[in-house]
């Protein structure tokens, strides 16, 4: 069963692996998209400056659809820069 608390133990667990990824702005729990829409359904949300094609990634740079059985969702944000 997918909980918040599974999804919290695995964003803590691959967190920093996922942000030493290429285009990795940052790591999340939140719903998934699809075409641009939220639906019911809660993953990692991996947030990415950009998406890009499998082939244009190397191997170590690929995030994985999912992680310890539980959906990973990749997100296009756009380069995220703190507000002073």
């Amino acid at each position: 069963k997918l909980t918040i608390e599974k999804l919290k133990k695995i964003k803590a667990a691959y967190k920093d692996e996922l942000m030493s990824k290429a285009n990795v702005q940052g790591v999340g729990i939140g719903f998934r998209q699809k075409n641009g829409l939220r639906t019911d359904s809660l993953a990692i949300v991996v947030m990415v400056d950009q998406k890009l094609p499998e082939s244009q990634l190397t191997s170590e740079d690929l995030v994985p659809g999912e992680i310890e059985g539980m959906p990973v969702d990749i997100q296009e944000t756009g380069q995220i820069r703190a507000q002073l």
